[in-house]
């Protein structure tokens, strides 16, 4: 049974829409309706937005100390709530349910990092040239911001946003994913039930377009930040233009792993198939261009196949399950269209490559060997199951190829050269780089790409000043 009852929060109240407009929600494992999804119509979404400059004048004027107290006591919450929001997680967007469980573990973390960072919003002073005048750097939250949010990590997406937002001193509304709303609210109650006041969270739901169109046409949000694809991005971008709002955003990848000969093969084989099929591949910073040199490219291309045909792919409700289905059913004839094409420009399919069964949206874990520059998934970013496997031969041959595309999120490398680590790391044009390990994405670091995959960062103090301005004061004579 479905734990969550999907409503919108609009200053402090939790709501149904007010003209009764909604959309089914489906567990995309088993097709089945869990629930139905409120949308918000266009006076719905004014009283959000002005809920949202209410509440920031009541969050701004809170002290940082007593924020962390509110945020400090969400995070138990959630601790509390753990397995009821992690079951919510699995059923609305399919992952297995010790994924989930790790990624609400990472919604605390975040939770946490951003209420105790917040008290540590420092400015500075700066020496004058002229006697008996005070110079004084300051930092201010920006002011209420709005986000929107992808569907691939529902928890994770959202704490990103709204804690950064409230650990700054700023309001939030934030538009979720329709496609997996639960865990967005279930987040949003324990912050409710934490004391947060009301109108500094407001959650909504609708037709993406036109909501995003309404509150990005409003002067009352200062900041948007957005976690999605790059297309979406840039509409969204062009939208903020016109009130000059500040953006954060964070778009899609389509992260090159770099396989050297004097790497530790073993590892990078564990390390890379359990990362590429996390989350069924729908992840951004997902590996997803494996470049291995000669020498080694055989018994890489083995052992990456070994380790795809032993995951067990099922629902994610079951114990044993390490990969669940894709989001929906929309997502089937694209890894299909990625597969036929590689196949057509010579590269070999070593497993995989075919939906699995007739009910979910299941695909099986795929390896494509041999595949070419030129083969559509080698250069548009396949968000599933799918990992095609390449070589290369020089250090200057696979820079060039790993920075042939306008994406810069995250990369991946395997070597046991300190020396030649170093160059790939400096040569990359990527915001995020892996040496030997994946774990670009903690509460602490900044996390953000370059060039089409976006701009500015979340998390560590980037991700707060962010939501920070900054103020110049001089005075004399006070």
């Amino acid at each position: 049974m479905y734990p969550e009852k999907i409503e919108l929060l609009i200053n402090g109240q939790w709501r149904q829409g007010s003209e009764g407009k909604s959309q089914p929600l489906l567990n995309p494992a088993t097709e089945e309706v869990l629930t139905d999804v409120p949308h918000a119509s266009a006076d719905d979404l004014e009283e959000a937005l002005a809920a949202s400059a209410a509440g920031f004048k009541v969050w701004r004027d809170t002290t940082p100390i007593n924020r962390q107290a509110i945020m400090e006591k969400a995070a138990r919450l959630m601790e509390e709530r753990m397995d009821s929001i992690a079951t919510t997680l699995t059923l609305e967007m399919g992952k297995p349910l010790a994924e989930s469980k790790v990624e609400m573990g990472f919604v605390v973390e975040v939770t946490r990092w951003y209420a105790e960072e917040g008290k540590r919003a420092y400015g500075r002073l700066v020496p004058a040239r002229i006697p008996g005048v005070r110079q004084m750097v300051t930092k201010e939250p920006v002011g209420p911001a709005c986000a929107f949010v992808a569907w691939n990590f529902p928890g994770t997406n959202v704490i990103r946003k709204v804690a950064g937002a409230l650990g700054a001193g700023c309001s939030m509304l934030i538009k979720p994913s329709e496609e997996t709303p639960g865990t967005a609210v279930a987040i949003a109650r324990c912050f409710q039930d934490a004391g947060l006041p009301d109108g500094v969270l407001n959650m909504v739901f609708g037709v993406p377009d036109e909501v995003s169109r309404h509150v990005l046409g409003s002067w009352i949000p200062r900041k948007m930040s957005f976690t999605g694809s790059i297309p979406v991005g840039k509409h969204l971008q062009k939208l903020a233009a016109d009130t000059m709002k500040r953006c954060t955003m964070e778009l899609g990848g389509h992260s090159p792993v770099i396989v050297f000969d004097d790497a530790d093969i073993e590892n990078a084989l564990n390390v890379t198939s359990g990362f590429k099929f996390r989350n069924a591949g729908q992840v951004c910073i997902s590996p997803t261009r494996f470049f291995v040199q000669d020498k080694v490219y055989k018994s890489f291309v083995e052992g990456f196949t070994e380790r795809a045909k032993a995951l067990k792919v099922g629902n994610g409700m079951e114990d044993g399950v390490q990969m669940g289905p894709l989001i929906d059913a929309r997502r089937l004839p694209v890894m299909d269209d990625f597969v036929n094409d590689a196949k057509n420009h010579g590269a070999n399919v070593t497993t995989g490559g075919e939906r699995i069964g007739n009910q979910g949206y299941f695909y099986a874990p795929t390896v494509l060997s041999d595949v070419p520059d030129a083969a559509k998934i080698m250069t548009e970013e396949p968000f599933g199951p799918v990992a095609p496997i390449t070589h290369f031969n020089s250090f200057d041959e696979v820079v060039e190829r790993a920075n042939s595309l306008p994406f810069g999120l995250a990369s991946y490398v395997f070597t046991s050269d300190g020396e030649k680590a170093a160059n790939i790391e400096w040569a990359l044009e990527t915001g995020l780089v892996g040496v030997n390990h994946p774990m670009v994405a903690t509460p602490e670091t900044p996390f953000g790409g370059v060039n089409e995959s976006g701009y500015g960062s979340e998390g560590g103090i980037e991700g707060l000043d962010a939501f920070l301005r900054t103020k110049f004061v001089t005075e004399t004579g006070v």
